[in-house]
């Protein structure tokens, strides 16, 4: 029975409705509370200034079922905080949905079967004049296996499954083949069906790695309890079920250290690939720095040096050139060079699809993904579920910033008016064009000026989109610019050079969106962005938050009364799942920012009303 209390109910945050929508009250006493609770299990829809709109959907409840949550725990959380009793059909729903985790296991097959099947497999050979001289090859198997008989039927009778199962003597089973069982995984999940996977694991090739006590700058070197409590959340009892996954912590709270901690634990030869030559080095340097692993089993594979040891760092980029787009991708093979035991895909939110088909065959060894968001855009969220793992870990931004682990951050947002001479521009303009009109607003270029002036103590990172814009910017400031076509020897410097203060402001494009660290950036200033992105944003907003004294500052420019606003509302749903505000200035002068730390409106997003 729900509590009957109704009174003692009313000041509660949440209205849980019957199409499986959550408004929740911003405003109400345990709000904040509330959010952290949902953050497992809902995924935020809108956020406008007063009511924030989540979704329960069945991927959020199998990534919660994954990692522990519940049937029972997520519906006390609806009930806790709801204001009006949780709809039945709600709650059938969610047990009906979590409940599909588990209702498909992914097992060895037993030998017996195995050795039946490859008898079979050598009867049609023998039968086929083409192959029966061929050498005889023994193909091993797994058993996909269900207690449903209807769930065995739909399954049975699903043409896009046909090619993948073959029959099984055991009960409302199948034999699929080893080297499918990425792919059968891949497509379940897209027809409603997460499959828990039971297969044991690869060891790989084994390769001491052990933690320093002190990093080499001297500096005392400890895993923090939250890292700890991710690490271990992949690498379980090493047991069936254990050793993928995907971990959730905010930019700044240390996803490279989690990754050097499973390492340690595991003790194998390992690949991690990242986004761009700077995080590989990053990478390469953190190992050195806080591991005992001798530099010369640590290189990198990118397009300056292909060279293969038992601790690589790769990038996604060299993974997926190929000469034409019809040829094959030459550097695939690397996942094939050494017996690895453990694949680290940094940044996995942005595993490009030629990757995906790759991971759908290793699903034998053990991987991790680190991410700050788990939002794709196109959608691909399930592929991340059935290929690399389901998220066994993850902790609010805010939590994290209450104790300290991250910076404490202020989000100002910057409502302009076109200048008069865009404006018929703009007017006339297709939709896309419309978007870059609103982003190169010339009035922005002042303003940036105006925020570097004003805040002198400030080590300042100014973000963009358009180069030209951003080449304008470095000229009017005379401060370095990193683009996609600065040279990774220069990038390294000038990284380094702002790191140790040589310089305070850096103009930067979308190479820096991901995995560079600057850790005492301290503002940053967004000028414009790839449409409604809302992991972009993340990502931006994550370039300021490594701890300091200071609280930083992330400023974004929209024009008024453009696309722009409507992309910038949907850029900042993550950060407002994540509790937090926008303050919003209404640009008139350099004295419009004289209100920043004390009296400029809050909102929580910035599509509302002002």
């Amino acid at each position: 029975m729900q509590n009957e209390n109704t009174e003692s109910r009313v000041l509660n945050p949440l209205i849980v409705q019957s199409d499986r929508s959550i408004l929740m009250d911003v405003h109400a006493p345990r709000a904040e509370e509330c959010r952290n609770a949902l953050i497992p299990f809902a995924e935020l829809e809108r956020s406008p200034e007063h009511l924030h709109t989540y979704r329960l959907t069945p991927l959020s409840l199998w990534n919660a079922t994954s990692a522990g949550f519940t049937v029972s725990d997520v519906i006390k959380v609806l009930r806790e905080f709801s204001r009006f009793d949780v709809p039945e059909s709600v709650e059938v729903w969610i047990e009906e949905t979590a409940g599909k985790f588990g209702k498909i296991v992914l097992l060895p097959a037993p030998e017996n079967i195995v050795e039946k099947q490859n008898e079979i497999n050598k009867a049609m050979k023998d039968g086929d004049e083409k192959n029966s001289a061929k050498p005889e090859i023994k193909i091993e198997y797994l058993i996909l296996q269900t207690a449903s008989v209807a769930v065995y039927k739909q399954l049975d009778t699903n043409p896009q499954l046909k090619k993948y199962l073959l029959p099984c003597e055991i009960e409302n089973s199948f034999l699929l083949l080893l080297t499918d069982r990425g792919t059968v995984k891949q497509k379940l999940i897209e027809l409603g069906w997460p499959v828990k996977d039971e297969v044991p694991l690869c060891d790989g090739e084994p390769f001491e790695i052990n933690l320093r006590e002190k990093s080499l700058s001297g500096k005392d070197f400890e895993i923090r309890d939250y890292q700890k409590e991710a690490a271990k959340a992949i690498v379980g009892d090493r047991g069936p079920g254990t050793g993928f996954g995907t971990i959730v912590l905010p930019c700044g709270a240390g996803k490279t250290i989690v990754g050097i901690e499973i390492m340690s634990m595991l003790k194998t030869n390992t690949l991690i690939i990242s986004t761009n030559i700077t995080s590989v080095h990053q990478w390469m340097e953190e190992l050195k720095d806080k591991t005992d692993i001798n530099p010369d089993d640590i290189s990198e594979y990118t397009g300056e040096s292909k060279t293969i040891k038992p601790v690589t760092v790769a990038t996604y980029q060299i993974l997926t050139w190929r000469p034409e787009k019809t040829e094959p991708y030459p550097h695939f093979s690397i996942f094939r060079e050494r017996n690895w035991g453990l694949i680290i895909y940094d940044e996995v939110h942005l595993l490009p699809a030629p990757v995906f088909r790759v991971v759908a065959e290793l699903q034998a060894v053990r991987r991790v993904g680190l991410t700050a968001t788990l939002v794709r855009e196109d959608g691909c969220q399930g592929y991340v579920f059935s290929l690399v793992g389901p998220k066994r870990y993850d902790v609010p931004w805010k939590e994290l910033e209450h104790t300290g682990w991250i910076a404490k951050a202020e989000c100002i947002e910057v409502r302009l008016d076109l200048s008069e001479k865009d404006e018929l521009e703009y007017a006339v303009a297709l939709p896309r064009e419309k978007h870059r009109i609103a982003s190169e607003n010339c009035v922005k270029v002042k303003i940036v000026q105006e925020l570097v002036e004003k805040f002198k103590d400030d080590k300042i990172l100014i973000i963009g989109q358009y180069l030209s814009q951003l080449d304008e910017i470095a000229k009017l400031l005379n401060v370095p610019i990193i683009t996609g076509k600065t040279k990774n020897a220069d990038r390294d410097v000038i990284y380094s050079d702002f790191r140790n203060g040589k310089i305070r402001v850096l103009v930067v494009s979308k190479v820096a969106n991901f995995a560079v660290d600057l850790p005492d950036a301290s503002m940053a200033i967004q000028i414009s962005g790839t449409f409604g992105s809302r992991q972009e944003e993340a990502q931006r907003l994550g370039r300021i938050l490594r701890p300091k004294e200071r609280t930083s500052r992330f400023f974004t420019l929209i024009t008024r009364n453009t696309v722009e606003e409507d992309f910038g509302s949907n850029r900042q749903k993550f950060l407002a799942e994540q509790g937090y505000t926008y303050r919003i200035v209404k640009y008139a002068d350099a004295d419009s920012f004289d209100g920043i730390m004390d009296d400029t409106e809050i909102i929580s997003q910035s599509g509302g009303s002002v």
